[in-house]
């Protein structure tokens, strides 16, 4: 669920090819191997309860997260998905399966309980902290993002030497480019006569994008803004009816695949602490003003964020503008931003997850050194 944990696992696919040519990857949604009622429930349940009631979702990633063990249904529909994947494995004969998405793993741990040909697992953590989900201790690599998340992962039972803090995997587009940001704007037929705010909602569109655009026209310093609104119609109308009535250059898109190139583009970039789209600013080293993280894993990820000091936290959409004006007036403040980025971004996320993926393939371990 959520655009993040498919451009992680792109990412994954497109390393593994690189590091090993021919290897084949396939790239598959566990949720249609869930019961049709776990799917439609936590698909539309997920979106309209992030958008109009976050803080029961809050409430129910909190409580699962102090659950001593797994409840009954979530039982159930990890050995419901494993029976059904059962056929889809044995099609497919994976060396290795991959899970960027906690339901995944718990589904394979328990296809690993029901059937003794399957293949090693390994599962990369999305976010800059680990829910409990995540954790099983049959489970042979795990790819984290941090110290703590590993801590997390090692005090839930899961053995020390299965777990690595390689990142999160990203697009090798987000590393730092070629190109100076003059010419990407040139290239792109972006202003380049004054600072640039990158905005986005996530790929669902959610966030207040358009009241963004109205407050920052308040301000009198010259700025320009690129908006991607998702993959929803509703949210594009929206967001270019108040790109018409501000006074500064703004572009309205929707979802695009070249995001890299905004992001180096871009003085700063206002987000929601998504896990994917946060690591994708630490590698492409823009400094991140955030908004409204969801309770849960984008809580945790914007605590994380701030520490490291690569992102700066508006509490309420009335005090975004002024942080972020100064994010892109104050020229100290942004290379201090830049130079967190760059401490903690990890733009080979993908290879050295690839490069682990590679060494479980029992298939590789067979052949003659």
């Amino acid at each position: 669920m959520g655009a993040g944990h498919f451009s992680a696992a792109r990412a994954v696919c497109a390393a593994l090819r690189e590091l090993e040519p021919g290897v084949r990857t396939s790239v598959v949604d566990s949720y249609e191997y869930a019961a049709l009622v776990m799917s439609r429930v936590v698909s539309d349940g997920y979106i309209q309860m992030v958008k109009t009631i976050p803080q029961m979702y809050g409430y129910i990633y909190s409580r699962a997260e102090r659950a001593k063990e797994a409840g009954p249904f979530r039982t159930w529909a990890h050995q419901f998905t494993a029976s059904n994947l059962r056929a889809l494995i044995a099609a497919e004969r994976p060396d290795v399966v991959v899970c960027t998405h906690a339901f995944p793993c718990g589904a394979m741990s328990e296809y690993k309980k029901l059937f003794a040909d399957a293949p090693p697992v390994v599962g990369i953590v999305t976010d800059f902290a680990v829910h409990g989900f995540w954790i099983h201790a049959n489970v042979e690599g795990y790819c984290v993002a941090t110290e703590a998340s590993r801590d997390r992962l090692v005090a839930g039972g899961v053995r020390p030497e299965c777990v690595f803090v390689n990142g999160i995997p990203v697009d090798p587009g987000f590393s730092r480019p070629r190109e100076s940001k003059r010419a990407i704007r040139e290239r792109l037929g972006l202003p380049v006569d004054r600072p640039l705010a990158l905005i986005m909602g996530g790929g669902l569109g959610i966030g207040p994008l358009e009241r963004i655009l109205k407050e920052l026209d308040a301000h009198e310093a010259p700025i320009a803004a690129v908006v991607i609104a998702g993959r929803s119609e509703k949210a594009e109308r929206r967001v270019l009816a108040a790109a018409e009535s501000v006074r500064y250059p703004v572009r309205v898109l929707r979802f695009v695949d070249n995001v890299y190139e905004y992001m180096h583009a871009a003085d700063a970039f206002v987000t929601k602490p998504g896990g994917l789209s946060s690591a994708e600013a630490l590698a492409a080293e823009v400094p991140m003003v955030l908004y409204k993280p969801l309770p849960g894993q984008e809580e945790r990820n914007a605590r994380v964020l701030t520490e490291w000091g690569a992102a700066a936290r508006a509490r309420t959409i009335a005090e975004l503008p002024a942080i972020l004006m100064d994010v892109l007036t104050d020229s100290a403040r942004r290379e201090r931003m830049i130079e967190a980025a760059r401490r903690h971004g990890r733009p080979g996320a993908a290879r050295d997850a690839a490069q682990l993926i590679l060494d479980l393939a029992p298939s590789r371990k067979e052949v003659p050194a």
